[in-house]
C-alpha cells in the first residue's frame, strides 16, 4: 500500500480498451464521420452508374468498391483512433518515410491513366496514390520536429520541416499536383504558426507562394490553363465547370428528386472530383448545407478540444491534422461552384476513391486519437498557475 501511495510501483489502469474508447472518444465527430460516409454512398448510388454502364461494367460496380474501400478505411479510423500518441507518432513516421520515397519514384514507375498527371501507381486491381498517405503522416512528422525544436537543446526542428515541405511541394508540382502541394503547404503553415513563428517569416512565406504562383503561371501550360479558365468571365458550358455550374443552378433548394439528375451522364468525375454538383442538383442547398455543416462541426470540436491540450506535439499534430481536413473539404467544393480554379481533389469521406478513402480514415484516426480526454490538467491551468 505505501508503495502504491508515493509512487515506487505504477497502478494499472483496470477499464477495458473499448470501453475507456468510448468514454474518451469525441462522439460527435465520430457520427459526423460516419454521416458523412453514409451520404457518399447515396451520392454514389446516384453518381456512378453511368460511368459503370460507359466503361462496361456493372451499374454499381463503382458502389460495392467505395463501400469496400470505405469499410476499410473505417476499420483503419477505428483502430487508428484506439492508439496512444506515442504509438502514432512512431508509425507516421515509417508512414512518411514509404510515402517520401514511393513520392520520389513516381517519374520511373509511376503512370497518368492518360489524365496528364504522373500521380499513381498501378496495381492491376486497384491504384495507389502516395501523396494521400503522405499529408497525414507529415503533419506527425513536422509536428513532433516542431515540437522537439521548442525543447532546450533541441534540434533546428522547424527547418527541417520546413525542408521537407519544400521538397514535398516541389515534387507534387513537378507531377504536376498543385492542390496537394497547396494543402501540404498550408497544414505546415498552421502548425508552423502554432508553434510559435514569427508573423515577418510568415508573412515572408505567403510572399514566396505568390512569386511561385508566377513563375508556375509562365512555365506550365497545365497550371496557366486552369488559372485563365478560372479568371475567364465566360464559362464553356462543354466543361466539367460549366456541367457542374448548370446542375447546381438547376438544382435550387430542393433538387430536381432522387435519380433525375442528368449532370452525372456528362461529368467524367461526377463520382470524385465533382461529386457535390451531383448532391446540388437531386437533392439541392439543403443536403450541401449539412454536408458543410458536418465538415464544419468536424473541425470546429476538434480544434476547441486541441486549445486545451498541454502537450505540444498533440496540440500541433491535431491542429494541422483537423485544418487540412477542413481545407480540402473546402477546396473541393469551392471548386464545384467556381471560387477556386480546378485542382482534382476529392470531398473527405464522400468521393469515390480508394487511396483517398483509406488514407482519410487513417488521418481522421489520429485525430480522433488525439482529441480523445485524458487525465491531464487543461493548459489553463498552467496558464493561471504563472499568473499567481
Amino acid at each position: 500500500m505505501t508503495e502504491m501511495v508515493y509512487g515506487t510501483v505504477p497502478v494499472r489502469d483496470s477499464e477495458p480498451i473499448l470501453p475507456k474508447w468510448w468514454r474518451t472518444i469525441d462522439k460527435w465527430s465520430l457520427s459526423c464521420i460516419l454521416i458523412l460516409f453514409a451520404i457518399g454512398i447515396l451520392l454514389g448510388l446516384a453518381a456512378s452508374p453511368p460511368l459503370a454502364e460507359r466503361n462496361g461494367f456493372a451499374p454499381f460496380h463503382y458502389v460495392q468498391r467505395q463501400a469496400v474501400f470505405g469499410g476499410a478505411a473505417l476499420i483503419a479510423m477505428f483502430a487508428t483512433s484506439l492508439m496512444a500518441p506515442s504509438t502514432i507518432r512512431r508509425l507516421a513516421v515509417v508512414g512518411f518515410v514509404l510515402s517520401f520515397i514511393a513520392l520520389a519514384l513516381l517519374p520511373f514507375f509511376g503512370t497518368d491513366f492518360g489524365k496528364g498527371a504522373m500521380r499513381w501507381y498501378s496495381l492491376g486491381f486497384a491504384s495507389l496514390q502516395p501523396s494521400e498517405f503522405l499529408k497525414p503522416t507529415f503533419m506527425i512528422a513536422a509536428a513532433w520536429l516542431i515540437a522537439a525544436s521548442q525543447e532546450i537543446g533541441g534540434p533546428p526542428g522547424r527547418a527541417w520541416s520546413f525542408a521537407l515541405a519544400l521538397a514535398i511541394v516541389l515534387m507534387l508540382a513537378m507531377q504536376p499536383d498543385f492542390g496537394q502541394a497547396c494543402l501540404v503547404l498550408f497544414g505546415w503553415g498552421v502548425m508552423y504558426f502554432v508553434g510559435g513563428a514569427p508573423m515577418v517569416l510568415l508573412l515572408t512565406l505567403a510572399g514566396l507562394v505568390i512569386l511561385a504562383g508566377t513563375v508556375a503561371y509562365n512555365n506550365s501550360e497545365h497550371f496557366a490553363r486552369r488559372i485563365d479558365g478560372f479568371l475567364s468571365p465566360e464559362i464553356d458550358p462543354t466543361t466539367q465547370i460549366g456541367y457542374a455550374t448548370n446542375a447546381i443552378q438547376e438544382g435550387g433548394f430542393f433538387g430536381v428528386g432522387v435519380g433525375e439528375g442528368q449532370v452525372k451522364w456528362s461529368l467524367p468525375d461526377a463520382h470524385t472530383d465533382f461529386i457535390i454538383a451531383v448532391a446540388a442538383e437531386e437533392y439541392g442547398l439543403v443536403l450541401v448545407l449539412l454536408i458543410i455543416c458536418l465538415y464544419a462541426l468536424v473541425v470546429v470540436r476538434s480544434l476547441a478540444r486541441l486549445m486545451k491540450e498541454r502537450d505540444p506535439f498533440i496540440r500541433l499534430a491535431g491542429t494541422g491534422l483537423a485544418c487540412m481536413f477542413g481545407v480540402q473539404a473546402m477546396i473541393n467544393m469551392g471548386v464545384a461552384v467556381r471560387l477556386l480554379p480546378a485542382k482534382g481533389m476529392t470531398l473527405p469521406f464522400v468521393s469515390y476513391g480508394g487511396s483517398s478513402l483509406i488514407a482519410m480514415g487513417i488521418a481522421v484516426g489520429m485525430l480522433l486519437a488525439f482529441t480523445r480526454t485524458r487525465p491531464q490538467g487543461e493548459i489553463g491551468d498552467i496558464l493561471r498557475g504563472r499568473l499567481r
